[in-house]
């Protein structure tokens, strides 16, 4: 397809398009004269990818170029560039060191980790962005004065492993490797908002269930 059909198909703006291909956010096309060149379905797969980055996730272009690197490195296994392309995410500002809660968020983010089984991300703690960003959110539940310790996280742990299934399961639907990269990165941030959404539903529906008057 030319530009025009691409932009037509995709939803974005030719001279958006034209900006993803100067920050290399984009491949470029396939030349077919000198001024114009073809794009296919892959090009429009990874024009959601960048739509789900920048405008769902508002994750910066050199963010967003560092993500789509690490989906697009076919020598690592599809784990390691999954979590690599993860990790370029944004994960909110890092835990404070000088802060006593922070020492205390990291004994109970690592304890909870033992106690559920994350040996993997026991051994990568140090450098994962996701556990950093544990790690400062629990620092400000403790610091505040709101459950924290491992028993009151432990259900939200659980719920997470099995959404871990559901995640993985939805992107093995999809048929090659390259596809089921994008997906999983476009899911990542495409369902946070989801689970938010639904979990304050869900409250809702509890505390109506709990607390209405005359119920």
């Amino acid at each position: 397809m030319r530009l025009a059909e691409l932009s037509e198909r995709s939803g974005v703006s030719t001279a958006t398009i034209k900006y993803y291909l100067r920050e290399r956010l984009l491949p470029p096309g396939r030349p077919v004269t000198a001024t114009q060149s073809e794009y296919d379905e892959d090009h429009l797969r990874r024009l959601r990818l960048i739509r789900a980055l920048i405008q769902v996730g508002r994750v910066p272009v050199s963010t967003a170029r560092d993500v789509l690197a690490a989906v697009d490195d076919d020598s690592r296994d599809q784990h390691s560039r999954l979590g690599a392309a993860v990790e370029a995410l944004p994960h909110g500002p890092r835990p404070d060191e000088a802060d006593p809660a922070t020492d205390a968020a990291r004994h109970i983010a690592t304890d909870l980790l033992r106690r559920v089984g994350w040996h993997f991300n026991l051994g990568i703690a140090e450098h994962s962005g996701a556990f950093r960003m544990l790690v400062a959110a629990v620092a400000a539940l403790h610091r505040l004065g709101y459950p924290c310790d491992t028993a009151h996280l432990l259900p939200y742990a659980r719920q997470a492993a099995e959404l871990a299934v559901v995640d993985l399961d939805l992107v093995e639907e999809y048929e090659t490797p390259a596809e089921q990269m994008e997906a999983a990165v476009a899911l990542t941030v495409l369902y946070e908002p989801v689970l938010l959404g639904l979990r304050r539903l869900a409250e809702a529906e509890e505390s109506n269930r709990r607390f209405r008057a005359g119920r």
